[in-house]
């Protein structure tokens, strides 16, 4: 499809007024299709669009359990009718959405300036469900060598083949799709995950930006395919404002950006000669499957953005303190001598870490939940041990279950109907790590619910309350199939295709797994889960990281860029595998990544069964020595990171932030990508020796010294480290809890003060946190009320 005129038309006398929405009929001129569109007003800045077919064959899918909960609404009324026009306006005059009737289009004003407008470029398309043909021969798989181009023609819409893959679809081709225009906009940002820059480039030229999450090893630099995760949130940026589109498919989806500078008609000679281009971005929206459910995010500024997604999807879950501290993981640590020996390295070598990861060797032949009985052969005493030590143990927990009647945890789902089907109905099989293997049906709420209970503590034997989880190849990756992926043909709960869910299934797994460490402790502990796959919402339940990369100094280079964005589209808990992945790090890259690891939100070495061994102290003293001095940069800077990650969890202000972000009206910034703030206050660059900076007119809360892992630095003292700006002035802000439990929610036993140097005096005063803290566990609204707490800070002023 070309940008031209659109065939809907929007039938006027159709237009309905509600509380909580206005909705009308737009009929297509040529197959007099209805479809019905309802727009909402959101409070806090947020409209959104809703477009589904007026009487459907069947209900189509609309994405649940993403957003937090139904949003709250505010009434639009008509404040302008003449013919072929509607103006609704909202209860905050400044904006106001101008419909037009034919051809159908939506423009979106804020004070009288057009921001964003719908299907200016005609591109709207529904497919709409259809029986299949009369003579039923799509369920016929021979039919696919059937000669006659009538019927080949007619089959194409209702089954395709991928080399030998074959995707019979069981309701015909159900595409929507729509364009938005951003006016005044060449800046674009968000809808991750791939392996990109921080801008979006212009597609008009090549591949559009895929949405479809896959396990792609060893991703290529620079390429639009989307890999591990998905978040379709798109932000626009100009000096003057920044602005959203939150596109809610689970879906494949692409998006084509088009970028272009449009001549302003002028009125009089004086404009005319200072007219200048005005920039223009089209961004279009494709998906398989669905509806159009789109949520148009206003601003003004990029934190209003931040907030306004988060009020939709959830803020990130505060993380336990052990998860911002250094994690050493390898595929994989050998058996219980191997870890013991690996953790006492770190001691003989005085670097702090916090967590030792296994992988997928530590099972039973690659049955998760369960221990090799040879080179495991007492896990409790291990974790006792690693305990002892103030320490933590991950263990990788994969959604594929190795079909294997003598394994308890398939024998049960099997029993319970709880694996994905295929189109026919039996238990979808694939091959993955252990074989053949069933995949967990975790869009089913009672397959989440089970599998959240066999993380308790006489379930998941041998477990102990120091091990938490990594939840990997959650895409799902499936060996032999197309794109390495779950047939999109194959058959999920309540009767839906896998092509609608695609996108959610790693979202479900996290979920599940993180209310089932919650409920092991009775709703006490917070939860520590990794997740490769992840959706809008993944925040809610844990961290992600950007999956296979490679031990190269250009992978280096892009994970900055790659975290900026899974930031700034809600999930601030991201990190990089230090070192990466595949193949073996120089020693001077393996120092430089820890030195960019160690300022980034989540801080985690690892590395391939085919790399070498490559723990801190393996590369000579002097290499030693640098990534000793990185570590221990991290541990003396937790009370500030964590501070932070409060902040994201009570006010969705992301933790790693593009320079733009901080300098929203310096354009030099929009492009920056190897440089970036932590907060407010720090900022890091890849092209300094001493790449690390703070901020004039900032207090930065540090510890004095680091410890052998968080819990050892519970009693050593803090420091405030005080840069003034030009009026000799600076504040900041500390905050303190347990590090561990629900606690500072359920309890309010949390420290939270502010630092204010002026006129030559330090003092600290209690923060009011004004905003509503969203509990993502227990989705209930509490507003927050610090206690008393009497830590001892050492009060030490740098000039």
């Amino acid at each position: 499809l070309h940008p031209g005129k659109s065939l809907y038309r929007v039938l006027l006398d159709s237009v309905t007024l509600s509380d909580e929405s206005v909705k009308f009929q737009i009929i297509h001129e040529k197959n007099k299709i209805l479809l019905q569109v309802e727009i909402y007003e959101i409070e806090g800045n947020i409209f959104r669009l809703k477009i589904d077919e007026a009487s459907p064959l069947r209900p189509r899918y609309k994405v649940p359990d993403v957003l937090i909960k139904e949003p709250t609404t505010q009434r639009l009324f008509i404040s302008h009718r003449e013919a072929g026009i509607l103006v609704l306006s909202s209860v905050n005059e400044d904006y106001k959405l101008q419909i037009t009737a034919n051809p159908f289009q939506v423009e979106l004003q804020s004070k009288g300036e057009t921001v964003m407008s719908m299907n200016s470029n005609g591109l709207l398309y529904f497919e709409h469900l259809q029986s299949p043909p009369s003579d039923r021969y799509t369920q016929n798989e021979e039919a696919a060598s059937d000669s006659s181009k009538e019927k080949q023609e007619d089959l194409g819409l209702w089954q395709e083949k991928f080399g030998s893959f074959l995707d019979i679809k069981a309701h015909g081709p159900t595409s929507v799709g729509v364009d938005f225009s951003l006016h005044g906009y060449d800046h674009v940002y968000g809808i991750p995950q791939r392996t990109e820059t921080l801008l979006l480039k212009n597609t008009s030229d090549g591949d559009a930006y895929r949405l479809y999450n896959l396990d792609i090893f060893g991703h290529k630099i620079h390429d639009k395919i989307g890999i591990y995760g998905s978040v379709p949130l798109l932000l626009a940026h100009k000096p003057s404002r920044t602005s959203g589109i939150f596109w809610l498919n689970s879906s494949e989806t692409l998006v084509d950006i088009s970028t272009k500078a449009v001549h302003t008609p002028s009125r009089s000679a004086a404009e005319i000669a200072k007219q200048r281009a005005v920039p223009l971005t089209d961004v279009r929206w494709m998906s398989e499957s669905g509806i159009i459910d789109v949520f148009l995010l206003m601003g003004p500024t990029a934190f209003d953005i931040f907030k306004q997604f988060a009020q939709l999807t959830g803020t990130q879950a505060l993380p336990p303190l052990f998860s911002l501290g250094y994690h050493q993981c390898r595929w994989n640590y050998e058996d219980e001598q191997d870890v013991k020996a690996v953790d006492a390295g770190f001691d003989a070598h005085d670097i702090p870490y916090d967590v030792i990861w296994l992988d997928i060797e530590h099972t039973d032949g690659k049955r998760y939940f369960t221990w090799d009985k040879q080179k495991f052969q007492n896990p409790r005493k291990m974790q006792e041990h690693l305990k002892k030590k103030k320490r933590k143990l991950v263990v990788i927990v994969d959604p594929h279950i190795k079909v294997d009647p003598s394994y308890t945890l398939y024998a049960q789902a099997k029993e319970k109907g709880y694996f994905v089907k295929d189109r026919n109905g039996k238990d979808f099989e694939g091959i993955c790590w252990p074989g053949s293997s069933c995949y967990l049906d975790f869009t089913n709420p009672e397959v989440r619910k089970w599998y959240a209970d066999q993380f308790a503590f006489k379930t998941y034997k041998a477990s102990t309350n120091i091990l938490f989880v990594w939840n990997d190849m959650n895409e799902p990756s499936v060996f032999k199939e197309a794109e390495l992926t779950m047939q999109k043909d194959a058959v999920h709960y309540n009767n839906w295709e896998h092509r609608e869910v695609h996108n959610l299934y790693g979202f479900y797994q996290q979920m599940a797994t993180a209310e089932g460490l919650i409920r092991r402790s009775s709703g006490k502990e917070r939860p520590f889960v990794l997740a490769r796959s992840f959706f809008a919402g993944s925040q809610k339940y844990g961290a992600v990281w950007t999956g296979d990369n490679t031990a190269e100094w250009s992978y280096l280079q892009i994970s900055i860029p790659m975290l900026l964005t899974i930031n700034m589209t809600g999930i601030s808990f991201c990190g990089a595998d230090v070192g990466g992945f595949i193949g073996d790090p120089e020693p001077e890259l393996l120092v430089r990544w820890y030195q960019a690891g160690a300022y980034q939100p989540f801080f985690r070495g690892h590395s391939n069964m085919e790399s070498k061994r490559r723990e801190p102290w393996l590369f000579g003293e002097k290499n030693t020595q640098l990534i000793r001095r990185a570590i221990r940069e991290r541990y003396v800077l937790l009370p500030y990171l964590y501070t932070l990650f409060y902040r994201a969890h009570a006010a969705a202000e992301p933790v790693m932030r593009a320079l733009w972000i901080e300098f929203p009206g310096e354009v030099e910034t929009f492009d920056v990508e190897n440089e970036y703030m932590l907060g407010k206050q720090v900022s890091y660059s890849l092209e300094f020796e001493i790449p690390v900076f703070q901020r004039g007119g900032t207090v930065i809360p540090l510890k004095t010294t680091a410890g052998k892992s968080t819990e050892w630095m519970i009693d050593i003292s803090y420091e405030l480290h005080v840069a003034l700006d030009k009026e000799a002035c600076a504040i900041g802000e500390l905050y303190v809890d347990d590090g561990h439990s629900f606690q500072y929610l359920h309890k309010k036993q949390f420290l939270y003060r502010k630092f204010t140097f002026h006129k030559n005096v330090l003092s600290s005063s209690l923060v009011k946190l004004e905003i509503l803290q969203i509990d993502t566990n227990t989705k209930s609204l509490e507003r927050a009320k610090p206690i008393r707490e009497t830590k001892k800070i050492n009060w030490e002023i740098r000039k």
